[in-house]
C-alpha cells in the first residue's frame, strides 16, 4: 500500500469503519510525522457536547500506527505491531476541528533497529497531541506499542 492521505483513508473505511463513520481523516504524511484531523460532530459527540473521548483516541492511535505500518513496509520485514498500554490526558473540552500529530522518527528507528539487529521483541511510546483551531492542546494521547518479528512457518 502506499501511504498516500487518501489511501489511507480509503484503508479506514474497509478495515476500520467506527474510524471513518466518525470522521477521522489522515491528512499528511511523512516519513516523521503524521497529521490526523476529525471535527466534533454529532456521530463523535458525548452528552457535554463536546467530542467523545475515545474518539479523539482514535484519532491519536491512527497518527501513531501509520508511522509504524510504515516502517515496517520500509524494513520489508514480517513484523506485527500491537499497542500493549495507554495514557491520556485531556486539558481542554474537544469541540470544533482537531488536529492530532505525532513526530517520532528517532524512537522508531531506534527501536526498530534493536527488533531486527536481536530478533527480540521492542517496546517504544509515541505520543500524539491534539490540538483545536485555536492552537490549544485538547489532548494528548501516549500509546506504548510492542513490535515483534512473526517466524515464518
Amino acid at each position: 500500500m502506499l501511504f498516500t492521505p487518501a489511501r489511507l483513508n480509503l484503508y479506514t473505511f474497509f478495515k476500520l469503519p467506527s474510524v471513518w463513520w466518525c470522521g477521522v481523516r489522515v491528512t499528511q504524511i511523512k516519513p516523521n510525522y503524521c497529521e490526523v484531523r476529525v471535527t466534533h460532530r454529532w456521530i463523535n459527540q458525548n452528552p457535554f457536547r463536546s467530542m467523545f473521548w475515545a474518539v479523539q483516541g482514535m484519532a491519536a492511535e491512527l497518527s501513531t500506527g501509520i508511522l509504524i505500518m510504515q516502517a515496517i513496509k520500509k524494513h520489508k520485514k514480517n513484523i506485527s505491531m500491537l499497542v500493549l498500554n495507554n495514557r491520556a490526558n485531556f486539558s481542554k473540552k474537544a469541540k470544533g476541528k482537531l488536529v492530532f500529530n505525532c513526530t517520532a522518527e528517532e524512537k522508531i528507528n531506534t527501536a526498530f533497529k534493536k527488533l531486527i539487529d536481536s530478533n527480540t521483541p521492542q517496546t517504544l511510546w509515541l505520543t500524539s497531541k491534539g490540538v483545536d483551531e485555536n492552537q490549544d492542546t485538547v489532548s494528548t494521547f501516549e500509546f506504548e506499542w510492542t513490535l515483534s518479528l512473526k517466524n515464518k512457518i
